[in-house]
């Protein structure tokens, strides 16, 4: 019996069903991409994509604006630096200048101060020879005023024009003529009046220190005795309770005007209180200093204030002092 032999089956058919097999997958691959492709998610994205976009672009302008400002300021900057440099370059130059006038004006005073001492030689020998060999100066004078004294008593007036115009000022003048003097065995402080400042000192000296110096200063900010603008009872109070023989002693009057009936019957009392016989040297030497509380500015002082300044003139004449008076409170 023959076997019957199965027939190939042609190529042709198997080509076909490749052909449907890819051309199926491909229509499930499009459905699959299709079904991915959400057109929600897509616009959402796209949203955000945009939304982003937009910020960077806000900053980008920022940054831009910002660079403008950074370039504008590093040119002004710049432009000061410029400026600063120029400046300093000029500075030097004056600097160098300075330094050679200042060089020049140095060699110059070392040459004045050579021919000065030159000066002061021939003149000291010259002084010498007139003078000769024994002689020695008398008088201790500092600014015209005697400071040979051992003791010393400030008479102050304490009325209300010298509290209120020139208080500050009196507190400097102590401070000064303190300062003419070193270093004193005893000083006191009384008012026109005879009033004591330190009343625990009263009829005693109060040792000198610079303590009690600095003590006198802070205590004459709030002292105010009563005062009669005449200073007969704080001189009267300080030769006749101070006063002892062989002590230098000096009164210092701090007023500012003279309020008493007679310049000639003040002048006359502190001459007799002040020597102890007729034509015999003073016991004691007499300063004052005046201050202007009573001038008006562009007008003539009040009369009681020049009364005190010839008041003054007088007794410092008569009494081997000094009488200073200021012209300006400041």
């Amino acid at each position: 019996m023959k076997r019957q032999h199965r027939r190939p089956l042609p190529e042709a058919n198997l080509s076909f069903l490749d052909v449907i097999s890819c051309g199926f997958g491909a229509i499930v691959l499009l459905l699959l991409i299709a079904k991915v492709g959400d057109p929600a998610a897509l616009r959402e994205t796209e949203e955000r994509m945009i939304g982003a976009l937009k910020n960077l672009q806000t900053r980008l302008f920022d940054i831009r604006g910002e660079s403008v400002t950074l370039e504008e300021q590093l040119v002004s900057q710049q432009q000061q630096l410029s400026e600063l440099t120029e400046r300093i370059a000029r500075l030097q130059v004056k600097l160098a200048q300075v330094k050679t006038q200042s060089s020049a004006t140095a060699q110059s005073l070392v040459r004045e101060q050579e021919q000065l001492k030159l000066v002061l030689q021939v003149l000291s020998e010259e002084m010498l020879r007139l003078q000769g060999p024994q002689f020695s100066s008398k008088n201790d004078l500092v600014g015209g005023i005697p400071a040979d004294s051992q003791y010393i008593i400030f008479v102050i007036d304490t009325s209300g024009s010298m509290q209120g115009g020139a208080w500050q000022k009196v507190q400097k003048e102590m401070l000064n003529i303190l300062d003419i003097y070193p270093e004193v065995k005893g000083v006191q402080v009384l008012n026109d009046m005879g009033e004591y400042m330190f009343p625990a000192y009263r009829d005693q000296w109060i040792s000198d220190s610079e303590k009690m110096r600095d003590n006198i200063v802070q205590t004459l900010q709030r002292w105010a005795p009563f005062s009669n603008s005449s200073p007969v009872e704080g001189i009267e109070a300080a030769i006749r309770n101070f006063y002892q023989r062989d002590q230098k002693m000096s009164i210092y009057i701090l007023g500012d005007d003279f309020q008493g009936p007679s310049i000639r019957q003040v002048v006359r009392l502190v001459d007799r209180m002040n020597s102890a016989t007729r034509n015999q040297q003073k016991l004691v030497r007499i300063h004052a200093i005046g201050f202007p509380v009573q001038f008006k500015v562009g007008g003539e002082p009040g009369s009681a204030a020049i009364k005190f300044a010839a008041l003054m003139r007088e007794l410092s004449y008569n009494n081997g002092g000094t009488f200073v008076g200021l012209n300006s409170l400041n």
